[in-house]
């Protein structure tokens, strides 16, 4: 194939007009770029960061074959590639000189597209992370449950969401996408992050959700403060989000999990969480 295969847009618009249909055939393992052109469809272009988001679509036969995006400074997102289609993105992206410091993709394209970018630039991938999506079948939510209840977040709960989303960036070894204030704001006006508190309304632990997309609803972030880690809180209050999901009429709830951390691995599969495809981050 032809790296001239693939068209670029920077309008998410456009994109979600000749994309649109592919993303929504496969809701979870398209998970990602659903609910990232959804924030920018509806909170602007610049939901992520300062810059303009580029998109990408390959189409042969008038059909959309796979799409990217990148929402700088971040990495770029693949759907599934072959070999050959990720060497043609390589080279159309290398020829437009557009700066891309990291792929984010299913385990073989993300690797097949890192190879490719080294062959044509010289930059040198390094594995950042291996993930491994997953898929809710039939909820367990845990037995016994910790003591307290979930409990979903109001405005009362600003300042301790701000701190508890700088500590989940930091612990992850992120970047925040947005400052901390408009990503609690944001959170608080549309319910969708729940704590799990105890009995005397401390919180403990957070769990989020993103907006419904093609039925889909994906469970991020899921935090505990280290000090307060090993008593359940992490999964009751992710099976409080799952429930929650369910009852809104999600048709999919998924989420990831970071491969490198056996005990999440554990907790969202005793939940009823089931594997769909394992994902790689490179950067550049």
């Amino acid at each position: 194939m032809r790296p001239d295969d693939w068209h670029l847009t920077d309008d998410v618009d456009s994109f979600l007009a000749r994309a649109g249909d592919f993303l929504h055939s496969q809701p979870a393992l398209y998970t990602i770029p659903l609910t990232v052109t959804e924030a920018l469809r509806t909170r602007g272009p610049h939901a992520y960061g300062v810059e303009d988001p580029v998109f990408g679509i390959l189409e042969r036969a008038g059909k959309v074959r796979a799409t990217y995006f990148r929402t700088p400074p971040h990495r770029l997102n693949l759907t599934p590639l072959t070999p050959d289609e990720s060497d043609a993105l390589s080279a159309h992206l290398a020829a437009l000189g557009l700066p891309v410091p990291g792929v984010s993709a299913d385990r073989e394209t993300s690797a097949a597209f890192a190879e490719a970018w080294q062959r044509h630039t010289g930059a040198t991938p390094t594995l950042y992370e291996r993930q491994r999506l997953y898929r809710l079948g039939t909820l367990t939510p845990p037995e016994p449950l910790p003591q307290g209840r979930g409990r979903v977040v109001g405005e009362q709960d600003r300042e301790q969401l701000m701190l508890w989303y700088r500590e989940f960036v930091a612990a992850i070894g992120g970047s925040a996408s947005v400052d901390a204030s408009s990503w609690a704001d944001t959170r608080i006006a549309h319910g969708r992050v729940t704590f799990w508190e105890t009995p005397d309304g401390t919180p403990v632990s957070m769990a989020g959700v993103t907006p419904m997309v093609a039925g889909q609803i994906r469970v991020a972030p899921v935090y505990t403060p280290a000090h307060l880690r090993g008593h359940g809180y992490g999964g009751a209050a992710t099976a409080e989000v799952s429930r929650a999901a369910l009852a809104a009429g999600a048709t999919e709830v998924v989420l990831f999990a970071d491969l490198a951390n056996p005990t999440s691995n554990g907790l969202y599969q005793r939940l009823g969480y089931r594997p769909v495809t394992d994902f790689a981050v490179y950067n550049f």
